[in-house]
């Protein structure tokens, strides 16, 4: 039976020291199904007066949540992890309802979001210290750790739950209270994300949730405050660099996770087959719809005509369709802004000379859907080139050496992911160690995983999330020195 949510279940309202409200001024926007154009709810729309009344509440109640035990806030988390899983169904659902992708994937989403809660109710209960002597015999010193304080939270519409998750779970392991502006777009997934922290015995005031049309007037009312200690935002590296600057003005703690512009490298000495396996998934996954989605692919030449034909096949058997209905591979684009922007970049790459091996095209129809397509002879100055495409368009340029490929994958601002797929070690090892990224997928498309440090260098961002270094962005370091 194809999962699915009662309308009238949705939580629409915002969510302040506990308790859900609407709007100060009652005021809601229109959440779309971007498969069929349809209305699903109305939400609160959050003005600089909520945002407000939220941060006073996270500030209110810091002092006693930052001195909890690490027991208790690793318990919360774990039934927080518990009540995921047990709602799968209808968190998937409610996903693809909002934001489009196919019922599979919002459950993989699900299960992903879920790992980053129980990866962090692990890590709750391990925040270490550390303690030594000095080198003159005469002090004890002592470093601990402490909660940074109030935390401002923004998320992007493109993993709704995965996103919350990653970035509420340390908060909460840390001992940190937190604002938190979900997109616009998409604010149904996050908000029964919420609902379900509040089941799991989250105290009041700990988590506040301001869902709002105008992004800007609410962060910046967290920002300015002087109560918010911690900015977590991913999302565009232009709008990453207002907050940077914005959060400057209070010194607060930032962490970047921001636009992405990844390269596919497929050597001579690829399996060609797992190298299609891997473009597939980097490329693929919502839609093409990720930060860390294979934008450039660079194939040699020697191998490019196979690799080509073989990724165009299995591109071209993809079923593009509503993500609530069974056999869906790919489902819409999130808004007709994308979808115009993808077949502008298509059409410059075309012009350029760039020939189409499969797609190229929007399905006739509602919704914002627009078909699978492979590029090759993409010339480097077309326009997706340096644009982060956001959509299920793979852009092929044959490359002769190594050195040109390594030139080429690195001639761009961002540096978030990288993908190489080679048989030999040692030219994996000088991919890995040469590329400017943060992560490097050696014969695998896929590098998210709770246990690892997700993030980039350069314009792609700061910090880290996951793994053992998540935990660390929320926490400050004190130390004591004790005569002895």
């Amino acid at each position: 039976m194809t999962p699915s949510f009662d309308p009238s279940s949705l939580q629409t309202d915002l969510f302040i020291n506990g308790r859900w409200q609407q709007a100060a001024n009652g005021a809601t926007f229109a959440v779309e199904n971007p498969a069929t154009n349809e209305v699903i709810a109305h939400v609160a729309d959050g003005s600089p007066e909520d945002a407000a009344l939220a941060i006073e509440a996270a500030g209110r109640a810091q002092a006693a949540w930052g001195k909890s035990t690490p027991r208790e806030r690793a318990d919360i988390l774990r039934r927080a992890y518990e009540l995921v899983i047990a709602n799968t169904d209808r968190l998937a659902a409610i996903m693809t309802a909002e934001m489009g992708k196919p019922l599979t994937e919002a459950k993989g989403e699900v299960a992903y979001g879920a790992d980053m809660l129980r990866w962090f109710s692990e890590e709750a209960v391990r925040i270490g210290g550390d303690n030594a002597s000095s080198v003159d015999g005469n002090t004890r010193i002592l470093i601990t750790k402490e909660p940074v304080g109030p935390s401002v939270l923004v998320t992007p519409w493109n993993f709704p739950l995965a996103m919350g998750a990653r970035k509420i779970a340390p908060a909460v392991a840390a001992g940190c209270t937190m604002v938190f502006k979900p997109a616009e777009l998409t604010p149904l997934t996050s908000l029964a994300l919420v609902a379900i922290f509040k089941e799991a015995g989250l105290p009041d005031g700990v988590l506040n949730v301001v869902t709002t049309s105008s992004a800007s007037s609410v962060v910046r009312t967290w920002t300015d405050s002087g109560i918010a200690r911690k900015i977590s935002f991913t999302g565009s590296t232009e709008v990453g660099k207002i907050l940077l600057r914005q959060a400057a003005d209070n010194v607060m703690r930032s962490s970047m996770e921001l636009g992405g512009n990844a390269p596919f490298i497929v050597l001579a000495d690829a399996d060609i087959e797992k190298a299609v396996d891997g473009a597939m998934k980097a490329k693929m996954r919502n839609m093409g719809e990720a930060c860390t989605a294979a934008n450039r692919f660079f194939v040699h030449r020697s191998v490019v005509e196979e690799f080509g034909e073989k990724f165009s096949k299995k591109m071209s058997e993809l079923q593009v369709g509503n993500g609530a209905l069974a056999g869906t591979d790919v489902g819409p684009l999130i808004e007709q802004k994308g979808l115009e922007k993808v077949e502008s970049l298509v059409a410059d790459a075309v012009s350029k000379g760039a020939r189409v091996l499969t797609g190229g095209s929007r399905p006739q129809g509602p919704g914002y859907f627009y078909s699978p397509t492979v590029l090759v002879d993409v010339p480097t100055d077309a326009a997706l080139m340096s644009t982060e495409i956001f959509g299920p368009v793979a852009a092929i340029t044959p490359f002769d050496s190594e050195d040109e490929v390594l030139r080429q994958a690195n001639d761009t601002e961002w540096g978030l992911v990288g993908y190489v797929f080679t048989e030999s070690m040692d030219k994996a090892m000088r991919f890995s160690a040469d590329l400017e990224v943060g992560m490097v997928g050696l014969n695998t498309g896929l590098v998210s995983n709770p246990a690892a440090p997700f993030g980039g260098v350069k314009q792609s961002g700061l910090g880290r999330e996951g793994g053992k270094i998540g935990i660390e962005e929320f926490l400050e370091y004190k130390y004591t020195a004790v005569a002895v």
